[in-house]
């Protein structure tokens, strides 16, 4: 059986989906190495969410034909939805497989072999359910656990339904079985991914709220986040049941793409800054100001003036002064409205903008700290050593350190401040 490397770019939907092609090959005999190494096949999961972000998967592929030219290519990911002869053209690219093909993945990997050999039973038949399942393994401290797939918005500037296509889910009891086997596995905590997570239930006519009651329930998980949740989704009945004493953490990672409401209207998002924040103050309100807001911002998108990126900066800083700031330069985008709008915002003042971004992040980050000394918390520590230390992250999402202690990987531990 062949030796597989595998890759990831890009989202935490990306490393889910990786990690479950990694453990369908695993299943029937194959052999996982490191990208480093030689292999028999190289599975690259890409991403397109920047033109640095394709440039960067086509570089990886260039690369390891020119190590190992016998080696056979395997590329999935947003970037092969998207353009798949592109990648097809390029040099030692045996497969590629779009989002309607990626359930096929293990198999049509094995067919590149001649007569691969498959033990009975082993093949799962996902290519009649709706969307991948995925969840990461491997790591004793947390799993990245798929719930929901593809997205209706269509906002101006976004390639994603185009790459994954429509918002779908699996049964909320499918769900729920794959997060009794990561806790089969010993994980103590699950971040619930997915394109447009807080749509789960369009495809099955059930609810998010359904899932995170349903999900709260199993026995063996910790704690829980939500990895992305759009405000305009994220309900006032959502955020009381979370604070009314659940296993979900005081951390929310929330798009607001822009602080202007007219750029916000001019690329499609569904909500305003009004909406967005009352959210924020529903949540503080409920919560407390221990909460840790992660926020994702968009510098630069079509006809952002700078008189719209100072009403949105100030909109951040002083309306509602996140713990993070999660800043991405708007690039344009092949085959979106966004790309063909006037007022394109040159890429010399998005960098300048993207600057003062980042320092107010900076400045911003170190309050929410400074803020929480003194208060007692739980960590999860993680399992890796580097330099005789190991991290770990508190419910409210601080990144902590202390000695190496074998004992103490994977576990819960509290501490003060």
């Amino acid at each position: 059986m062949p030796r597989i490397a595998y890759h990831t770019l890009g989202c935490k939907l990306n490393f889910a989906e990786t990690s479950t092609y990694r453990r369908g090959l695993e299943a029937v005999g194959c052999t996982t190495v490191p990208w480093s190494a030689e292999a028999d096949v190289y599975v690259l999961n890409s991403c397109a969410v920047t033109t640095v972000a394709e440039k960067k998967s086509r570089g990886l592929v260039r690369n390891v034909h020119r190590r190992c030219p016998a080696a056979k290519i395997v590329v999935t990911g947003c970037y092969a939805a998207l353009r798949p002869d592109e990648i097809r053209a390029i040099d030692g690219v045996a497969l590629v497989l779009t989002d309607k093909e990626k359930t096929e993945l293990v198999p049509r990997t094995l067919a590149l072999f001649a007569d691969p050999v498959i033990p009975s039973g082993s093949e799962e038949s996902v290519s009649q359910l709706p969307m991948l399942p995925a969840y990461s393994a491997g790591d004793r401290t947390r799993s990245f656990l798929k719930v929901q797939d593809g997205c209706d918005n269509f906002c101006a500037y976004c390639t994603v339904p185009y790459a994954r296509g429509r918002s779908r889910n699996l049964p909320l009891c499918e769900i729920v079985r794959q997060a009794k086997d990561i806790a089969a596995q010993g994980v103590k905590e699950i971040v619930l991914t997915g394109v447009n997570t807080g749509d789960f239930g369009r495809s099955t006519g059930e609810s998010f709220l359904d899932l995170l009651k349903a999900l709260n329930e199993v026995d063996g998980i910790a704690r829980y986040r939500i990895s992305s949740i759009e405000p305009n989704l994220l309900t006032e009945e959502i955020i009381d049941w979370i604070a009314s004493g659940t296993k979900f953490l005081p951390h929310f990672h929330i798009p607001l793409q822009s602080g202007s409401d007219w750029v916000l209207k001019n690329v499609g998002r569904r909500y305003d800054t009004a909406l967005f924040a009352s959210r924020i103050d529903r949540i503080r309100e409920k919560m407390g100001d221990r909460v840790f807001f992660g926020i994702d911002i968009i510098a630069g998108l079509p006809g952002e003036t700078e008189e719209r990126f100072e009403e949105g900066y100030r909109f951040l800083a002083e309306r509602i002064r996140p713990a993070y700031l999660h800043i991405f330069p708007y690039s344009p985008r092949p085959g979106t409205r966004a790309a063909k709008m006037p007022d394109q915002v040159r890429d010399g003042i998005k960098t300048e903008r993207v600057a003062r971004l980042e320092a107010l992040c900076e400045d911003l980050h170190a309050e929410f700290v400074a803020s929480c000394k003194g208060m007692h918390e739980t960590v999860l520590w993680e399992a890796a050593e580097k330099d005789g230390k190991m991290e770990g992250y508190t419910g409210n999402y601080i990144r902590l350190e202390r000695p190496y202690d074998p004992a103490l990987a994977g576990q819960l531990e509290e501490i003060v401040l």
